[in-house]
């Protein structure tokens, strides 16, 4: 038996932070060729949580998440951190990220989100990366944990990612080959 046949397929889930729409697009396009076709795109919610981003980014920005229909093994959670974090660079200005890319992987019971920063409740993954429980599904709702960010928080995060895990049920019902 392999490491990949150890643990269950998961449902890949990034969330997006932009300012510049004009981005959109091509960003789509570049994560599709690198993960495939997205099964689902949400629609772009404002961003106003925190205001750690607007220095590098601007203070204009939209939030937005997209699944794609390739699930993938959990453990290949730090090579898709690796991966976007590219796309970011690729889509930086003078050094400054245009978009911010949150890579996560979704089960049945919760919701874990890719770091490059170390803390007290990641756990070390590989190549700098660290992974963090940062929701729980219990009684039928994900439940945030108390390092959960504010907008992970949030009951419209909540319902999306609600959403997100209905095509992963159904999914799982399907007969597929597709890995990332």
């Amino acid at each position: 038996m392999t490491a990949h046949e150890l643990f269950h397929r998961e449902k890949l889930v990034t969330g997006i932070l932009i300012n510049h729409l004009e981005y959109r697009e091509d960003l789509l396009t570049t994560l599709k060729a690198d993960f495939g076709p997205p099964d689902y795109i949400s629609e772009l919610l404002d961003f106003s949580f925190t205001r750690y981003y607007d220095k590098e980014m601007g203070s204009t920005i939209m939030r937005f998440f997209v699944s794609f229909e390739q699930l993938v093994e959990p453990d290949r959670l730090a090579d898709i951190k690796l991966i976007t974090g590219k796309i970011e660079r690729s889509f930086s200005d003078k050094g400054n990220r245009k978009i911010n890319l949150d890579p996560g992987i979704l089960s049945l019971s919760r919701f874990i989100l890719a770091s490059t920063k170390d803390s007290s409740h990641r756990i070390p993954l590989s190549s700098g990366i660290y992974g963090e429980i940062t929701l729980m599904y219990e009684k039928n709702e994900f439940r945030p944990v108390e390092w959960t960010y504010p907008d992970y928080q949030s009951e419209k995060y909540r319902s999306i990612l609600k959403k997100i895990r209905t095509l992963y049920v159904n999914q799982l019902k399907q007969p597929s080959d597709m890995l990332f």
